[in-house]
């Protein structure tokens, strides 16, 4: 028996790879399958069976392509829906792979269908789960995706998750290995650690949600502080139950290079977004008019999700040299398919044909404290919240990027202010956002507030008074 955990940082997604005596199982492989079929070929193992632990909403599953890849049937839990041929587990329903069984246990709550996989050995020993988006190290699933397909409230849901944890879950063996869908960086769950595989036997004495008294404790205990859900969470559900394009056709489709001098004109033709995933150090020092800048470099795949609304937004890339088919691969990972192009030779070509450029207005950490007055000027901070509370700028404003489409309406033109997240990337971000909807009354500053930390520039947090850094 061989268990490898396929971990894509980017997604803060686990897919699993299992064999035994010859024969293999996938458990919610990626939207590209090549790494898994080339990993089959050179194992020499057949693929049995495909599991899906629910409906994703963050990433798109290649649980479809590997199916007509290989002929190995996908399975769901109990009452899943899908749109296509699968196999719907029972609760108990076993499954043989090799000499190895994986068991299905209905573990609702996240989402109805939601399952949890429990892997016996050739034994018959429990050894391990995959547990989806029920459990994950530190956290639990997000009760509120799944409350409009339901037809029930984010409580009902939360109280059929507790029900599941201490039913399914909490009488398994210590020892058993928890495999989650999810580590921290996923907008899945709230409070997740940054290990990736733990015991259950830890998770019992150091995961907030499995340590409260009662059921009512827990639905507040899980509800209190969730984020609304990024926009493209819906479209990839429908994606992952309906169906969608073959990978190889969308990333044919995508590596279409673009002469600069067509660019513009196709770009209007076909109403696309403008995507740069240069580096903001390389983005604001020059760019195309009215391009988005999300680094390939980062949480790529995440922040288009949050940012571009619609899945099906024609896009059209600019990339540093021989990272184009990376970026269209990660951008298929989220279901953003409709990517008609790249421009031939990267920015450099653009500004080699003479045609037009913007900049960012950015500065140092260092510039920003001789600039600033703290009493006076405005100041943005656009992290999460939770960043904001812990430590921030003396009189800054918090207005997290997630919700930058609600906020950004709210902005005076004529009013200066400053703009900052923890490093500079997700500045940049809203810097290249405001820049296209023609706000231009803003200084943004480089390594945001981890450089301004290293100035004397006043902090302060919810539960200290400011001080002075030295």
């Amino acid at each position: 028996m061989n268990i490898e955990q396929i971990y894509t940082g980017c997604l803060a997604q686990g897919a699993y790879y299992i064999t035994s005596d010859g024969e293999a199982a996938i458990i919610d492989p990626l939207r590209e399958i090549k790494p898994y079929l080339d990993r089959i070929a050179k194992d020499g193992v057949k693929l049995k069976y495909i599991f899906e632990t629910h409906f994703h909403a963050d990433f798109v599953s290649g649980h479809l392509d590997l199916n007509k890849a290989t002929g190995a049937p996908i399975v769901y839990g109990p009452t899943a829906k899908p749109e296509f041929d699968a196999i719907i587990a029972t609760d108990g329903q076993e499954f043989r792979i090799g000499k190895i069984t994986i068991v299905v246990l209905h573990t609702p709550g996240h989402t109805l269908e939601s399952s949890t996989y429990l892997l016996k050995d050739e034994n018959g020993k429990p050894h391990c789960i995959f547990s989806g988006d029920t459990l994950f190290l530190g956290d639990v699933g997000r009760p509120d995706l799944a409350q409009k397909a339901a037809h029930m409230t984010q409580e009902e849901l939360a109280g059929l998750l507790y029900d599941s944890l201490m039913n399914k879950i909490m009488p398994l063996p210590d020892e058993i290995i928890v495999y989650p869908a999810h580590g921290a960086g996923s907008a899945c769950g709230k409070n997740m650690m940054k290990e990736t595989v733990d015991t259950l036997g830890n998770q019992k004495k150091v995961n907030y949600a499995l340590k409260q008294p009662n059921k009512e404790a827990f639905i507040k205990a899980v509800l209190d502080g969730l984020l609304p859900p990024p926009k493209y969470f819906g479209m990839n559900v429908a994606m992952n139950k309906q169906g969608y394009q073959n990978f190889d056709t969308v990333l044919k489709k995508g590596l279409n290079p673009i002469d600069p001098k067509n660019f513009e004109s196709i770009v209007e033709a076909t109403n696309a977004l403008i995507l740069d995933t240069r580096p903001a150090s390389e983005f604001y020092q020059g760019f195309i008019p009215n391009s988005i800048n999300i680094g390939l470099k980062g949480d790529f795949a995440p922040w288009v999700g949050a940012m571009i609304i619609d899945v099906q937004q024609p896009i059209a890339l600019v990339c540093v040299p021989g990272t184009e088919e990376e970026a269209i691969t990660r951008l298929s990972r989220v279901g953003f398919d409709n990517v008609i192009g790249y421009l031939d030779g990267g920015f450099e070509a653009w500004k080699n044909a003479g045609l037009e450029i913007d900049t960012v207005n950015r500065i140092t950490a260092t510039q920003f404290e001789q600039q600033v007055n703290i009493n006076k000027d405005l100041i943005i901070d656009v992290r999460k919240p939770s960043e904001y509370e812990a430590e921030h700028v003396e009189n800054a404003e918090n207005k997290s990027l997630d919700f930058i489409n609600e906020w950004i309406k709210d902005l005076n033109p004529d009013t200066h202010f400053y703009i900052h997240c923890a490093g500079g990337y997700r500045s940049m971000i809203a810097a290249s956002i405001l820049q296209s909807r023609g706000y231009r009354n803003f200084t943004e500053i480089e390594g945001g507030f981890n450089a301004i930390k290293n100035t004397k520039i006043p902090v302060t947090n919810f539960v200290c008074q400011s001080k002075n850094k030295v």
